[in-house]
């Protein structure tokens, strides 16, 4: 079974970067994912929502191709742009992975200039992942996972907050120290 996680992120470009790293982890076989999506809400509000899985493309592909295949047989060409158009209807209609809807919805929901990606998880290696995901600043907003393990994401993505704070305060002191 599939683990869900959204997770919400204070500017409109770490989301973006997440799912690079995520795909480079997945690369390394560290991670499954069965989906993924991102959603960006402009600072005029305006939401966006990038798909990793273009079904529309794949089914007109996949038509073209079985429409060819039969239309060679039969001798009839047309069957492969028939095939296209079915294959780009059926991948249209079709919605696997993380429901549309629940995307739109909760992307409505983040604030202006501000990003989430969403991640259908089929299986990780969580000590390894969620190291890497410690650099990443984050908020965990919505997931199917334990208490006990969304604890665990909530506490990596914080570990990076809590770096930059110990980088900045020795900054942000230095002036007062220099006046007094």
């Amino acid at each position: 079974m599939s683990d869900l996680i959204v997770i919400g992120f204070p500017d409109e470009f770490k989301a973006d970067e997440v799912l690079l790293d995520l795909s480079k982890l997945e690369r390394e076989h560290l991670i499954d994912l069965e989906d993924a999506a991102i959603v960006v809400r402009n600072r005029d509000g305006k939401v966006k929502v990038k798909q990793t899985q273009e079904l529309v493309t794949s089914g007109a592909l996949s038509g073209g191709f079985w429409g060819l295949l039969i239309g060679l047989i039969f001798f009839h060409p047309m069957l492969a742009i028939f095939g296209a158009a079915v294959g780009a209807l059926s991948g249209a209609l079709t919605d696997i992975g993380i429901d549309d809807n629940f995307i739109r919805e909760l992307g409505d929901t983040i604030e202006p200039g501000t990003s989430a990606i969403f991640v259908l998880v089929r299986k990780s290696t969580p000590d390894k992942v969620l190291e890497d995901l410690s650099k990443f600043e984050g908020k965990v907003l919505r997931t199917s996972l334990s208490h006990e393990d969304e604890a665990k994401l909530q506490a990596a993505l914080e570990k990076s907050e809590a770096s930059k704070m110990e980088f900045r305060q020795p900054f942000e002191d230095s002036p007062q120290r220099l006046r007094e």
